[in-house]
């Protein structure tokens, strides 16, 4: 049987409660994940310097070896901004550039300067941001294999960026 209650006053019995038991669940689960898992993220970033300008006054004195890597669409140039092109890479049959060729140059002029830390790199305009990247790692880094393990040694790791002079007509 049903009874009413007769009054002023409604009482109601059946009052809602809120279950939070389920969203606790996942906070405990997911609070802890998130925290370890930020642990592994991690940001690399790598210090770039621009190129001194050629219009500035400089006092005269001996000319020392600056490593300039110029990247075109069609070939990597090394060379020194003093003496000129040391090698010109072009891009593989496949378009892909010769980045092993580069490596190797590269280490090849770190023996013959040992004391040089410094490079510039050049980019013509509409060079793909990859390009860039992958020219840096092996401006900075020489990798080799040594007893099935991977040795990697300093080449230039202080990196200048900057635009590529305009290739004369013809070259």
């Amino acid at each position: 049987m049903i009874r009413r209650r007769r009054g002023g006053r409604r009482h109601n019995s059946d009052t809602a409660e809120l279950n939070i038991t389920a969203f606790m669940n996942l906070m405990v689960i997911l609070v802890p994940f998130l925290l370890i898992t930020a642990v592994f993220s991690r940001l690399a970033i790598l210090e770039l310097n621009l190129p001194g300008s050629s219009t500035e006054s400089v006092e005269p004195q001996e000319q020392v070896f600056q490593l300039e890597v110029i990247v075109r669409k069609d070939k990597i140039e090394i060379g020194d901004r003093n003496q000129g092109l040391l090698g010109v890479y072009q891009n593989l049959p496949d378009g892909e550039y010769d980045y092993d060729a580069v490596s190797g140059k590269l280490a090849e002029l770190k023996d013959r300067y040992p004391e040089k830390t410094d490079a510039s790199i050049l980019l013509e305009a509409d060079i793909e941001y990859d390009t860039l990247v992958q020219v840096m790692d092996r401006v900075r880094i020489e990798e080799q294999i040594e007893d099935a393990a991977i040795v990697r040694s300093d080449l230039f790791p202080d990196i200048s960026i900057g635009d590529a002079p305009v290739q004369p007509e013809g070259a």
